[in-house]
């Protein structure tokens, strides 16, 4: 049986598939500041914090790791809701990507703040450097820089993570592209539209992170590999 593509319906769908594209890169970018942040703190925490705050950020990490994003944005979005407090899908995405991506950001960071050699320390002890202004100057950018295309590699992958927030009715791509199919009955083109668009994304994301790095770390733009 010879299946018969019919694209015509993009003529008229393409404003909700570009709508939709454009809530995935506004969640994603968002949720890979925060999330950075949130994952950065916690490696420093988790390096150069106290017995209790390491076991509280380790446990953070290993429940965060080893259970579903899908689970852990139900958790949000449900769960908050069943005690009263009532967020839109769009927020509770933000906050489950963000508590996600900052415990994989944690243990990325917290290799590169290991990989810092302890002569930079006692360097930095040397020039009477506050344990504040070692860990700011003298260890997270260079550890940023040692992890980075790590990094950068995670938040691709969150990017193509957010598909699973069209599960709380989310309107971002793919919730989207599920509503043009019901619409249209057309799956096989509706999903091969999707699947070139976040490979676009994908491309996008890695070309912004390339520049971002040759924009931030004298070295790798000396040497011109940003990734």
């Amino acid at each position: 049986m010879l299946y018969k593509f019919d694209f015509s319906f993009l003529l008229e769908k393409w404003p909700a598939f570009l709508n939709g594209a454009w809530l995935t890169i506004q969640l994603t970018v968002l949720s890979i500041a925060l999330g950075f942040v949130v994952g950065t703190l916690c490696a420093v925490a988790r390096v150069y914090g106290g017995r209790v705050l390491r076991l509280l950020v380790g446990f953070y990490v290993e429940l965060i790791r080893n259970t579903p994003l899908l689970v852990q944005i139900f958790i949000v979005y449900f769960g908050l809701s069943s005690v009263g407090l009532k967020l839109s899908a769009e927020t509770s995405a933000v906050i489950a990507l963000v508590v996600n991506m900052g415990a994989y950001t944690t243990e990325i960071m917290r290799a590169g703040i290991q990989s810092i050699h302890r002569t930079q320390l006692e360097a930095a002890d040397c020039l009477g450097l506050t344990r504040l202004q070692t860990i700011l100057h003298v260890v997270l950018l260079p550890a940023i820089e040692r992890v980075y295309p790590a990094l950068s590699s995670q938040f691709v992958l969150l990017m193509l993570a957010s598909s699973i927030t069209s599960q709380i009715s989310a309107e971002e791509l793919t919730a989207v592209a599920n509503n043009v199919q019901s619409d249209t009955y057309r799956s096989f083109e509706v999903y091969i539209i999707v699947a070139a668009i976040y490979l676009a994304l994908s491309l996008l994301y890695r070309l912004a992170f390339k520049a971002i790095g040759l924009i931030i770390f004298e070295r790798r733009r000396r040497l011109g590999t940003a990734l």
